[in-house]
């Protein structure tokens, strides 16, 4: 064979080589564009700007896809939480790493996908609402012994609430491993050092081992179909704290709030959250009515938003709370080793909550008494036939 045969031979190969390969990457490209159907798109939100004069209030506008129906099937019947939200511009300021516009949007598109419901309640019938109370708190010491920060906690309260909606007939002796493995998963998302698996093990005094924890926690983990960033009550408190004593000079991650007045608001918070009612508010609600019992309702809208009327629910429901978090005294900072002075108030710490909770309720069902009508005027039934005035 000569060498100019021989070229065009390995010349028709290439060729016919360049060919395939544009013909599996048509296929491949065909076979992609078949998988991206409207129906596999979890969800998809857009934001639409209404001008008028020069206010320009952004719309939120929910496209329901796969995920609404995903979340209609957790337990059996059909969950649609929350509407369109109407919410007006970002109050972040200008950020030098991300546009303030898609960070906003972005944490309240997570109030629409991380829902949560007390109802879960009703799932369990073996359970009652002090042991998720008793559970919480104690996660709280644990968590203060661990010297963890606040996020991680409510990491670990949100994970645990999600998951028991996920499930039926969940009993007693379970609790406690679906709190530990809650916080345990929580602590290795935010903590630089976690604790090691043994020491979570330790707290549980031999209730929990160690294979039961790994064990328990794939099956969260795939509960929660991996969703495992929501945004918490702990971290919208934290934004409106910082917008709202927002300065000239410092970036906006440095914290410019006071120390001692946030922890006051995280006392109230973590009181709230251990009463199960605190799960019929979404959780920038939660955190804008705590903020408000400590600022204003002029200070609420400026740095979440929300208008009185969302939040005045919340507000009034939380009242009870901030009397008796008022009369336990104000908190003061702990200080903890190997945790820096400007670190110590985002360390999670422990009271006497339980008691602090009990004396709460107890002023919540007062109120409740007080507005009942079997309280003015008794049993409200109508007269008899023989009693009733005759028209003259």
């Amino acid at each position: 064979m000569s060498r100019r045969s021989c070229s065009n031979t390995l010349q028709e190969r290439d060729e016919n080589t360049a060919d395939q390969n544009i013909t599996c990457t048509r296929k491949r490209k065909a076979e992609q564009c078949k998988r991206k159907t409207p129906g596999a798109k979890k969800q998809s939100y857009e934001i639409q700007n209404r001008w008028e004069d020069d206010v320009s209030p952004c719309v939120l506008v929910e496209t329901p896809h796969k995920e609404l129906e995903e979340t209609s099937n957790l337990s059996g019947f059909k969950r649609f939480r929350f509407k369109n939200l109407f919410v007006k511009p970002s109050p972040l300021p200008c950020l030098s790493w991300a546009s303030s516009d898609d960070v906003w949007i972005k944490m309240l598109n997570k109030e629409l996908k991380y829902t949560h419901d007390k109802t879960f309640m009703q799932q369990h019938p073996s359970l009652q609402p002090k042991m998720r109370a008793i559970l919480l708190d104690w996660l709280l010491e644990v968590s203060e012994v661990y010297t963890l920060h606040r996020e991680t906690f409510y990491l670990a309260q949100d994970f645990f609430d999600r998951f028991m909606l996920t499930q039926v007939a969940i009993g007693k002796n379970q609790l406690q491993l679906i709190g530990i493995t809650s916080l345990f998963i929580a602590s290795k998302l935010e903590e630089i050092y976690p604790p090691k698996l043994q020491e979570f093990a330790y707290v549980t005094d031999g209730a929990c081992d160690e294979d039961e924890i790994l064990e328990m926690e794939l099956i969260m983990l795939k509960a929660l179909n991996w969703h495992l960033c929501p945004e918490t009550p702990i971290s919208w408190l934290k934004l409106y704290a910082q917008v709202g004593s927002l300065k000239e000079g410092p970036t906006f991650l440095v914290p410019q709030f006071s120390q001692e007045t946030y922890i006051q608001m995280t006392q109230l918070l973590d009181l709230c959250i251990l009463d199960i009612n605190s799960l019929d508010f979404q959780y920038g609600v939660l955190a804008a009515a705590a903020f408000c019992h400590f600022t204003s309702i002029e200070m609420v809208q400026k740095v979440s938003g929300l208008t009185w009327d969302s939040i005045s629910s919340c507000v009034c429901w939380m009242a009870p709370f901030v009397r008796t978090v008022n009369e336990y005294g104000c908190p003061k900072l702990k200080d903890f080793k190997k945790i820096a002075a400007e670190d110590r108030y985002n360390i999670q710490t422990h009271v006497d909550y339980l008691s602090m909770l009990n004396d709460a309720q107890q002023r919540q069902q007062e109120i409740l008494d007080r507005l009942s009508p079997l309280a003015v005027g008794g049993l409200l039934t109508p007269p008899k036939s023989t009693e009733k005035p005759t028209i003259m």
